[in-house]
């Protein structure tokens, strides 16, 4: 008997990216506890790494070399990804809200959110300044603003640590670009208190080396455009002004109803909150037990601790207590690649200290760049002939990738004869069909998919677009929509979770296009699996694919490249903002491409499983035509063409590639075979109307392109 995976019965949430969490994602994947559903729960796909955020800002790293990619993270950990920033926590119903999406259920949760250094008392800072943190949205500031040209002017409210290892990164980089005019720290107390006086010497020495001036006992009035104005009336030129003072934590924590102290959350030993269900580690929690300063060594040493007692409060184990040293070696960079190092009042310097911290933060990083390769299963020694052959050399895709190749399906269907009934009438190739409903003409059409993220809220998104894109091609307007699910083994608890945050996104997704969920239907299976049954109301004859006319422009609604990006996410190849780029893509809705499409279309289809040549072929076979294309038009998504040319491809690439025959393959021309889910729209569009229809498509935000022109009969498919 084939054993199945085991259900689910708990939900573990984590929110935020922070560095403990990181390292309790990297633990989780290589030791997972089996029945938990892990989710995590961040603004971006990517976090930060503060170590090597002064070497970034210096130019000693490139940008990407800062970002632990959370979506190769939450693969690696099994772990479903949410894109979203937390703004509120329940801990009496234990519900998570997340803006724009249901709200998310937890048994036990974790928060490792950091803080901000935002200042919203400081008259102009939040028009006029960039906190430091969060280090995400300071860093895209600052890489805009060395891009620049001109002479430079820049401004660090905040005499700590960060501040002046942030001024100063600032100015070395500035000066290497001979752009350096001035640079500036302030305090309204004094600089550098944390550390010993011979560190302090030290840094007050690179400070004035860098050109840096040093405003002590100076607190701001006002920040402008222009720099900022001190309370005593002094004017302070800057173009550019960073806050790395006063960092505080999200205000939603206070209003959580949690224990905290100025915010953050006050955590025990054990890293619980004083809820027992709800932990917090990092920068938004203060060790009650043994108050510390913010800094990232603690919450790296919490990661261990932390992921034994998520393990225990789900299973019902014991819990470990955490204990803090009490000093702890601060590497400090210094501008160029030189740093300091400071510990219980020794004070050492040098560029063989800037190697020493290059070594440990690129260590730290390697965790992440390079995840464990956890083997499969390995097959039954004694097996039927043919397995190798038929599991390949991949995963199986999800969506669209995961389908059956358009020459099975042709063999397969071929003794179909198709509807023998007066009240549907029978379309050329077209995925809805048309029924005569008394005097109104009626499309209805079904898809599902096998889930490819592990987010449902996301999936059922693309699900839903993805059917309705069926009644959107054939210029229907949605009328009413039932639900089928495959659901994954869970406790009731989870699946009651499960089915509420599904229906929730279902609904908001057909009531937006006018259609009525009437009902549904659900079993259980290995994994989670979306469908829809659309009907749609036609107020002019059905939009085909046989009506295209030689010499139309051919236009398409959305980038292509959804297979090749999410086949690399599967293998550990996508990066992360890919990612993140092509589910947004997937999720948009081609409600208005079809409004703009529809009184003027004269061919159309949705790009979906058999590719753009596949689908265009569709075309070219039911107009009796020929197609050109321009390679080099055809909108990509992010990421696609390298990915592509890299080698990566879809599972049913090859069934497409062999509908379409002569032509090449090699390189991102594989992304003409490569299956989309929820694709653009392809219209035949007269000449004269291409450019109008075209302006008008931008305008409602779509990344649509004029990409080829249909050809007379006999012409065949042509890329040019």
């Amino acid at each position: 008997m084939i054993s199945s995976r085991l259900p689910l019965t708990r939900d573990l949430v984590l929110v935020g990216g922070g560095h403990t969490h990181a390292l309790v994602l990297r633990m989780w994947g290589m030791a997972p506890l089996p029945g938990v559903r892990l989710t995590l729960i961040n603004p971006g796909p990517t976090a930060p790494y503060s170590g090597m955020l002064p070497g970034f800002v210096a130019g000693h790293y490139a940008r990407e070399a800062l970002d632990i990619d959370l979506v190769q993270l939450a693969r690696f950990a099994g772990a479903r990804l949410v894109l979203g920033a937390a703004e509120a926590i329940d801990p009496i119903t234990k519900r998570i809200t997340v803006p724009g999406r249901p709200e998310i259920a937890y048994d036990v949760a974790s928060i490792d959110i950091g803080i901000t250094s935002a200042m919203p008392a400081l008259n102009g800072f939040a028009d006029h300044a960039v906190p430091a943190k969060p280090l995400g949205s300071f860093a895209a500031a600052w890489e805009a603003y060395r891009a620049a040209e001109g002479p430079a002017r820049v401004a660090v409210i905040g005499g700590g640590v960060a501040g002046v290892e942030l001024v100063l990164a600032m100015a070395h980089a500035l000066r290497a670009q001979g752009r350096f005019e001035q640079a500036t720290l302030i305090d309204s107390h004094h600089a550098l208190t944390a550390l010993s006086p011979p560190s302090q010497k030290r840094l007050r020495a690179a400070l004035f080396d860098h050109g840096v001036t040093v405003l002590e006992q100076a607190p701001i009035a006002e920040v402008h455009a222009s720099g900022l104005t001190l309370a005593d009336g002094r004017a302070v030129a800057s173009d550019f002004t960073v806050g790395a003072a006063g960092a505080r934590a999200y205000g939603w924590l206070a209003d959580s109803g949690l224990e905290h102290h100025q915010g953050a959350l006050i955590v025990s030993p054990r890293l619980q909150t004083s809820n027992p269900y709800v932990f917090a580690t990092g920068d938004c929690a203060h060790m009650g037990f043994a108050p510390r300063p913010k800094a990232g060594v603690y919450a790296v040493r919490q990661a261990p601790v932390l992921y034994h007692n998520l393990k225990a409060r789900l299973s019902g184990g014991s819990l470990k207590e955490y204990q803090p040293q009490k000093d702890y070696l601060k590497l400090i960079s210094m501008g160029g690649k030189s740093a300091l190092a400071d510990r219980n009042g020794r004070s050492f310097s040098g560029a063989l200290l800037w190697r020493w911290k290059d070594h440990i933060d690129q260590k730290f990083m390697r965790k992440f760049a390079a995840l464990p390769v956890i083997p499969p299963p390995a097959l039954p020694r004694l097996r039927a002939e043919g397995m190798v052959e038929a599991l390949g050399d991949k995963p199986m895709c999800g969506g669209c990738g995961s389908k059956v190749g358009r020459a099975s399906l042709r063999q397969g269907l071929k003794s179909y004869t198709g509807a023998a009934r007066a009240d549907v009438v029978p379309l050329p190739g077209d995925d809805a069909a048309q029924l005569k409903v008394g005097g109104a003409m009626q499309v209805i059409s079904t898809d599902h998919l096998r889930a490819f993220t592990e987010d449902p809220v996301t999936m059922t998104r693309i699900t839903a677009q993805h059917a309705l894109n069926d009644i959107w091609a054939m210029g229907a307007l949605p009328q009413a929509a039932t639900v089928t699910l495959i659901l994954p083994k869970q406790s009731p608890a989870l699946q009651e979770r499960l089915l509420t945050e599904i229906m929730e996104a279902a609904h908001q997704e057909m009531k937006a296009a006018g259609a009525a969920i009437v009902g549904g239907h659900t079993s259980l299976g290995e994994e989670l699996t979306i469908g829809f049954a659309l009907t749609g109301l036609c107020e002019r004859a059905p939009i085909t694919l046989g009506g295209a006319r030689a010499g139309d422009h051919l236009l398409l609604t959305k980038p292509i490249g959804s297979g090749t990006v999410m086949a690399a996410e599967m293998s550990g190849q996508a990066r992360g903002r890919w990612v993140a780029g092509a589910l947004d893509l997937m999720c948009q809705s081609q409600r208005r491409a079809a409004e703009v499409l529809a009184a003027e279309a004269h061919a159309m289809t949705d790009v979906t499983g058999f590719g753009l040549l596949g689908h265009l072929q569709g075309i070219c076979e039911a107009s009796g035509l020929g197609a050109e294309l321009r390679f080099d038009a055809i909108p990509k998504m992010r990421g696609a063409p390298e990915l592509a040319e890299a080698g990566v491809r879809s599972s049913i690439f090859h069934d497409n590639a062999a509908l379409v025959p002569g032509i090449g393959t090699a390189g991102a021309r594989a992304l003409l075979f490569d299956p989309q889910t929820s694709g653009g729209l392809l219209a035949a569009v007269a000449p004269e109307q291409s450019e109008m229809l075209l302006n008008r498509l931008r305008s409602q935000g779509y990344r649509a392109a004029e990409i080829g022109v249909m050809t007379g009969a006999g012409t065949g498919l042509v890329i040019r």
